[in-house]
């Protein structure tokens, strides 16, 4: 090698170390961990979400699934990441609340253990109903539930979530004790409850909804949100319904603790221009997900409130799973 060739070479190396230096200094964004399968409206989302910011912040982005334990493997994989901004966490509220709740020994704390970026989108749960309740409203199925105790059944996408905890305050507020069925997603529940197999269910607006519409045999009789669905504005709310209960579902964007507080904020800057834009909204309307966007403070707001307002509510059904 001569001499010119080496020194240029040197540079090169130079340079790129510098460059490797600099990237990881301010934090290159790689890829969103998504905890949960791919195909799922939460999957959609954060597909959405990678597409629009990919050209804001000038870098790729790619979704991983990384699935298992109810959302807890994708959650200790960025716990344990690097705090560069090359992983990011995104899932829903809930199971970044619930789930330390429910275990015994709480895997993670997550105002320690993340830098909280930004919300992204709400969604909404629904209480539903099959053929063989007779109620076409939802007081009329509080009637139908105190006058039929022995079949007070409901199906749930899955223990320790919001559904199943629905179901319990629903129970408390009425004074008649349920049976909740815990099923695999909220799509096998819709089929029981076509098919008769049980009475009613909590389960996602986004499942139902199609049925609902098409007269298939499940009707939607309240949503469980603070204020009517864009998507079914005629289904009152729990609340509306005398049931004092909110119960907002949403997605929310998570750095691992040590992060740049400067890059959560750019980060969720670039996060509001992506879900300001009409093609992220119309994508993201049209699966069932109101695009919100957020600050990182109103990230921590948010999940602190929905903190104090749940921990009672599961402290009082005694639930909890062994990890």
């Amino acid at each position: 090698m001569d001499r010119r060739n080496f020194l240029a070479g040197c540079l090169a190396l130079s340079a790129a170390a510098k460059a490797s230096g600099a990237l990881a200094e301010s934090g290159p964004l790689t890829r969103i961990i998504f905890p949960f399968a791919a195909g799922g409206g939460g999957d959609a989302l954060c597909r959405v979400v990678a597409q629009q910011i990919a050209p804001i912040l000038d870098r790729a982005v790619i979704v991983e699934n990384r699935t298992g334990a109810d959302g807890l493997i994708g959650i200790k994989v960025v716990k344990s990441a690097s705090p560069d901004g090359t992983s990011v966490l995104v899932t829903t509220g809930p199971t970044m609340y619930l789930l330390p709740m429910v275990e015994t020994a709480p895997s993670f704390d997550a105002t320690k253990d993340f830098v909280p970026v930004s919300l992204l989108a709400r969604f909404e749960f629904a209480v539903v109903v099959g053929k063989s309740v007779d109620a076409k409203t939802f007081k009329e199925f509080v009637a139908w539930l105190k006058a039929n105790p022995d079949k007070a059944t409901f199906g749930v996408p899955s223990n320790g979530t919001i559904p199943h905890f629905t179901g319990s305050r629903l129970e408390q507020a009425i004074g008649v004790p349920m049976t909740r069925v815990a099923y695999r997603g909220g799509a096998p529940i819709i089929t029981d409850l076509i098919g008769g197999h049980i009475p009613f269910a909590i389960v996602t607006l986004t499942d139902a909804i199609q049925q609902h519409r098409a007269g298939g045999g499940v009707r939607v009789l309240a949503v469980t949100s603070a204020e009517r669905s864009p998507f079914l504005p005629e289904a009152p709310t729990m609340k509306e319904s005398g049931i004092d209960l909110v119960a907002d579902a949403w997605y929310g964007m998570w750095l691992p603790a040590g992060s740049s507080k400067d890059f959560a904020k750019q980060l969720s800057a670039a996060v509001a221009t992506a879900l300001a834009k009409p093609e992220a909204k119309e994508k993201l309307m049209t699966i069932g997900l109101i695009p919100v966007g957020s600050t990182p403070e109103g990230l921590a707001g948010e999940l602190a409130a929905n903190t104090a307002f749940w921990q009672p509510i599961v402290k009082a059904t005694g639930y909890k799973i062994t990890n």
